[in-house]
């Protein structure tokens, strides 16, 4: 894989992963911040939602190739797991370090804002992240043939 294509590999396996965090984040951030949790209730909460959405879109394409729940779900572990534990950590890290965004109301502009910028940051050290490790066939590069087969499947 020339240099070209494994970024924009990496920018593509980035932004899946980027789906499942944001939708793991932001539920999770309404569902605590309406509940009214405190800042370790919210972060575990949105992190454990990070992971659920993030391996659902992760072993979507494996079962759609025909490969088996437990073999697909090892797949989408092996695929995601660093890339999705490295956008939380980022994430949260960022939000923790944005004044004022951990006590934001649902309503506030700083919790849309906040929450957006932090997983742009996130996004932004995930790539190179994701493009090292598909340069060495592992991360995305493992679940990348699936996708492949889902798309001929078709």
């Amino acid at each position: 894989m020339n240099s070209r294509d494994l970024t924009k590999a990496a920018i593509s396996a980035t932004l899946h992963c980027l789906t499942g965090c944001a939708i793991g984040e932001i539920l999770g951030m309404v569902i605590s911040t309406a509940l009214g949790w405190h800042n370790a209730g919210n972060i575990a909460l949105s992190i454990v939602l990070a992971f659920f959405f993030g391996y659902t879109l992760a072993i979507r394409p494996v079962l759609a190739a025909g490969v088996d729940f437990r073999r697909a779900l090892g797949v989408a572990l092996a695929a995601d797991t660093v890339s999705i534990a490295v956008m939380e950590i980022v994430d949260n890290g960022s939000l923790l370090f944005i004044p004022g965004a951990m006590n934001a109301g649902l309503g506030d502009l700083l919790f849309w804002g906040s929450l957006i910028a932090s997983l742009a940051i996130a996004f932004v050290i995930t790539v190179p992240v994701n493009r090292w490790m598909i340069s060495r066939g592992k991360g995305h590069a493992v679940a990348h043939q699936y996708h492949h087969a889902q798309q001929h499947h078709h």
